[in-house]
């Protein structure tokens, strides 16, 4: 073996820590998770609570997302089409939905002080938050759009392979990975306000469509022999095994654990959405039960106010 022939590799090198081969988009998730912790402390010490579970939820969400950006799985997504998409993954559908429910939002307008600089940082969110923009994208249907050019789009047109050989590709890709999921995720997870609150009907044909989209991906990737990808059109070096096996690992990642936030979100909704049918029903149920009560107040009092009637 020449001394820059790579391997061999096992499992555990996608989980070893080099900071010299960590992405940027990784140091960005320590920054966010300092800043939000920097935010629930400073409420705290001003005697105004904020949930741990959010805490906890959005420092694992941090976890994932550097640990998907700077650990060793990093690197290897450039051998590892497998690994690029475990890390897709990661940052559109794992982590966002720890991201949303830490309600990063909401801290942001408790924490951050309401003159000096923190003035115009409120308002900047605030409005952005109200824009026509954030409205467009933060509609349901969105996620759906997001689903389909970020997998199929993004593959089966190789458009992977295009944006991986620009210099920075790799780094422009995690960014978007990670913009477009918490886009996508938010309406189904976000705790904080939103422009427009879907309905219970979109989620769920939002959750539906977005299943199938990986279902077909990940179909497709399982069942495909060819290499389908110029970025990845050899074996992967060191690794000792074809590219095919490859891609059938990168579509049963798709299948598995690219399926399994949406299948919660699924059941969470169809919960959700009982219950909710279920608080109607009670209170439409209430109210009939108020007008019988109050047409037969009535029909008791004009009985007492009428003189009988002589036959």
């Amino acid at each position: 073996m020449s001394p820059t022939e790579p391997g061999p590799f096992g499992l555990a090198d996608l989980f070893v820590f080099d900071p010299l081969r960590a992405s940027p988009v990784a140091w960005i998730a320590l920054i966010i998770c300092a800043a939000y912790l920097t935010g629930a402390i400073s409420l705290r010490r001003r005697g105004r609570r904020w949930s741990p579970a959010r805490v906890l939820s959005f420092v694992l969400g941090c976890a994932l997302w550097f640990g998907a950006t700077g650990l060793g799985v990093n690197a290897q997504a450039e051998a590892l089409v497998s690994a690029l998409l475990f890390q897709q993954i990661t940052l559109m559908v794992v982590a966002p939905p720890l991201l949303l429910i830490g309600s990063p939002g909401r801290l942001l307008l408790r924490a951050v002080p309401h003159r000096g600089i923190g003035r115009p940082t409120l308002r900047g969110a605030i409005g952005g938050a109200r824009s026509s923009v954030a409205r467009i994208l933060l509609h349901p249907a969105m996620a759906i759009v997001i689903a389909a050019l970020a997998f199929p789009a993004l593959y089966f047109t190789d458009a992977v392979s295009a944006l991986l050989a620009l210099p920075g590709g790799h780094g422009v890709l995690l960014t978007l990975f990670l913009l477009l999921g918490i886009i996508a995720a938010a309406p189904l997870w976000s705790l904080d306000p939103l422009p427009r609150a879907p309905s219970y009907g979109a989620r769920l044909a939002n959750v539906v469509i977005e299943i199938q989209i990986h279902a077909v991906f990940g179909l497709v990737m399982l069942l495909s022999t060819a290499p389908l990808f110029r970025a990845y059109a050899d074996d992967p070096a060191g690794w000792g095994i074809p590219r095919a096996l490859d891609q059938a690992i990168a579509g049963g990642l798709a299948w598995s654990y690219g399926e399994l936030p949406l299948l919660i979100v699924l059941i969470v909704t169809l919960s959700k959405w009982r219950r909710s049918e279920m608080r109607s029903a009670r209170h439409r149920e209430a109210e009939e039960d108020a007008e019988l009560e109050r047409y037969n107040a009535q029909l008791a009092a004009r009985s007492r106010t009428e003189p009988p009637r002589i036959s």
